[in-house]
């Protein structure tokens, strides 16, 4: 269990490190502008040593706000993730670690969407936008480290949730356990199933 919930918290840790390295950056895409090329991220656009806050002139505000939003959000469900990874290894009972790495693997998961849902909007406007009114223009490495943290998360769920696996826990058992569903004892046998097919048959015998 240990090792896939270690190996799950590495890779969330590094891809929460990508991820906040790609938000705050500027240098998500680059184009050709008076003989050199400009940078801008998500807050800022620079050009000639000098930067600026991103303005609603080229593109949407909807665009920005949406993009950071998702990026900040994907960002503290997988601090929120790392935190409960690391809760998962105190002394505890063998279930409540399982049912933390559970909700770990949920959280480094619902990042992951985020993360997939900001890259995509960036892409798919930047692409339309940028192809009709730049000549020369192309992806950095800010944005490149968004996709690549949205792998880091996307392995650190997968890599929780395989704790679950190696334990012999099914996810549903760990949801009905973590409902209380799973407190009740075992239910009682019949009397049938108590006595073996001879014993049965000579009770029968007697009467």
């Amino acid at each position: 269990m240990y090792s896939f919930v270690g190996g799950g918290l590495f890779c969330a840790l590094v891809g929460n490190i990508l991820l906040v390295v790609s938000t705050v950056t500027d240098y998500w895409m680059q184009h050709w502008l008076a003989g050199s090329f400009t940078h801008q991220g998500l807050w800022r656009r620079c050009f000639s040593g000098k930067c600026y806050m991103q303005i609603e002139i080229l593109f949407p505000v909807a665009y920005w706000n949406a993009t950071r939003a998702f990026m900040i959000v994907a960002a503290l469900s997988c601090f929120a993730g790392i935190l409960t990874g690391i809760l998962s290894f105190a002394q505890l009972a063998t279930f409540q670690r399982l049912s933390r790495s559970f909700a770990a693997g949920v959280l480094f998961f619902i990042s992951t969407i985020f993360i997939l849902l900001a890259m995509g909007i960036y892409t798919g406007i930047t692409v339309n936008i940028l192809g009709k009114r730049f000549g020369e223009w192309r992806f950095s490495w800010s944005y490149i480290l968004g996709w690549v943290a949205l792998l880091m998360t996307f392995f650190a769920g997968t890599s929780s949730l395989s704790s679950l696996k190696e334990q012999g826990l099914s996810k549903g058992r760990v949801i009905a356990e973590a409902l209380g569903l799973g407190r009740m004892g075992p239910l009682p046998k019949s009397v049938g199933f108590q006595h073996g097919p001879r014993e049965a048959h000579s009770n029968a015998a007697v009467v």
